[in-house]
């Protein structure tokens, strides 16, 4: 009896064999993976399809208001990254986009990110690489920009870089990642308090 115990332990189990022991368990579970697929692609959908949406509703030049004095649409090209940097190198940020992408994923397969808000903040992560990549990719170099947040003081209008839907995933993603540091910081703090 003893034996065939000895031999079923020695049996590794078909996880193992595709995946070394440790590392199989730094792998998310069915949740993290049921959080982090539908929002990425669910992010990146919306990005499209209110890219095109945006892009065949709204003439060039022509402004759609959303919230007067504060918000509207826009039609913009933008040739570069965040506040116009790196304009005109198309190529070097598509590769920093997908040496991005890898990274984000590299995270959310093997950095033993068990934390909800986490695994959703590099979902978002991913679907706002993802959107931008794709028009890089498939526009020309060009990335559809749309929303348009702007503020009127003393009769002048002062504007925010004119952004998408993508650009938007991405700041909710930073702010998901702060909140959820924090929370696990704070939860770690206590724990050693507690065993102290």
């Amino acid at each position: 009896m003893e034996e065939t115990r000895t031999e079923e332990s020695s049996n590794p189990s078909s996880t193992e064999l595709i995946f070394p022991k440790g590392l199989s368990a730094a792998l998310p579970n069915l949740q993290g993976h049921l959080i982090f697929w539908p929002l990425m692609l669910g992010g990146l959908a919306l990005d499209l399809w209110t890219k095109k949406a945006a892009f065949e509703q709204i003439k060039p030049g022509e402004s759609v208001p959303i919230v007067d004095g504060f918000l509207q649409l826009v039609t913009a090209l933008n040739n570069g990254a965040a506040f116009g940097m790196f304009a005109g190198k198309s190529s070097v940020l598509m590769a920093i986009s997908f040496i991005a992408l890898l990274i984000i994923f590299a995270i959310f397969l093997f950095g033993q990110t068990h934390q909800k808000s986490a695994q959703a903040a590099l979902a978002f992560f991913a679907a706002g690489v993802c959107g931008n990549l794709y028009d890089r990719a498939f526009n020309g170099g060009l990335v559809r920009d749309f929303i348009d947040a702007y503020i009127t003081v003393s009769g002048r209008e002062y504007h925010w870089h004119t952004f998408n839907v993508a650009d938007s995933l991405l700041c909710v993603g930073v702010g998901l990642l702060i909140i959820s540091t924090f929370f696990t910081g704070k939860s770690s703090r206590r724990h050693a308090q507690q065993h102290k």
